[in-house]
């Protein structure tokens, strides 16, 4: 990580009682040949027009949310699987947080890139005080040995952590199917990414902020091209018409989203032009 990065303040909002921050757990490396409707060349356009200097890498973000009592974690970025970000314990001592004060962990669904830095190098609980809330029908996904049979080699590895981690936290495990997740906190269906893929919502004095988890993957790219979708995505069309769909509720409600690889600021609004959608970050 280059020095400017350690120095810069972490991104931060205020939602009423909670204090929302970004804490970047570094990137992970893909390939624009990963994407679908749209070329590679295309896709590299895109980035380098927006001052991207890496086209295919992958920017990882966490969220800690600090209120009403609890601190909580969005997500825990890849802890370093696979040389995958592990920045995200750098980062929240910076914002003067130890692992063990975090008392929930929420999931937005369980890709290696958010469930890596739930163990640590001992292999144990990162945050062992922490409560691992997900919904059911993520969690009923990974662990469905139908599931694990048919998938890919690839895919196999996936589960295979994905059950670590669930196994690890088992005691502290809360799938739930209802919205209200926790007073002020509640979950919103995000389909097609995973099987039980969601964003959070965030409600209190009158403000409001959705962190969409996978929403997008580039940024510059998904959110001028809904149709654009990436080959992580479980049912690709129901992800974008998810996103298509999502574009609009945010760009027409003038809400404040967040997401897992929505850039280094970590929040921004969504802006309707005559052929699309923009993104304008919060800074």
């Amino acid at each position: 990580m280059s020095p400017d990065l350690h120095q810069r303040r972490l991104p931060s909002q205020q939602v009423g009682e909670f204090t929302v921050t970004a804490l970047s757990d570094g990137y992970l490396g893909a390939r624009l040949d990963f994407l679908a409707n749209i070329s590679p060349e295309d896709a590299a356009q895109l980035q380098l027009a927006a001052g991207i200097s890496d086209p295919a890498a992958i920017h990882i973000n966490c969220y800690l949310v600090q209120g009403r009592g609890r601190t909580i974690l969005v997500d825990a970025g890849a802890g370093g699987l696979n040389q995958w970000g592990g920045e995200l314990l750098n980062h929240l001592a910076r914002a003067g947080v130890q692992p063990a004060d975090i008392d929930t962990v929420l999931l937005t669904h369980a890709h290696p890139d958010h469930i890596g830095g739930l163990i640590d190098a001992a292999g144990g609980m990162a945050f062992a005080n922490a409560e691992l809330v997900v919904h059911e029908r993520e969690l009923a996904f990974w662990e469905d040995d139908g599931n694990l049979g048919q998938a890919s080699e690839r895919a196999r590895g996936n589960f295979l952590l994905a059950r670590s981690v669930f196994e690890r936290y088992r005691k502290n495990l809360r799938p739930f199917t209802t919205n209200d997740v926790l007073p002020g906190i509640s979950a919103q269906a995000l389909p097609g990414h995973t099987a039980g893929h969601c964003g959070y919502r965030f409600e209190s004095g009158g403000g409001g902020l959705l962190i969409w988890g996978d929403i997008v993957h580039f940024p510059h790219i998904q959110i001028a091209h809904p149709q654009v979708t990436i080959a992580f995505d479980h049912d690709p069309l129901v992800s974008a018409a998810t996103r298509a769909r999502l574009l609009d509720i945010a760009s027409s409600d003038h809400l404040m989203v967040a997401g897992m690889h929505l850039g280094a600021l970590g929040f921004a609004r969504i802006e309707r032009f005559a052929s699309g959608y923009f993104v304008v970050y919060e800074t």
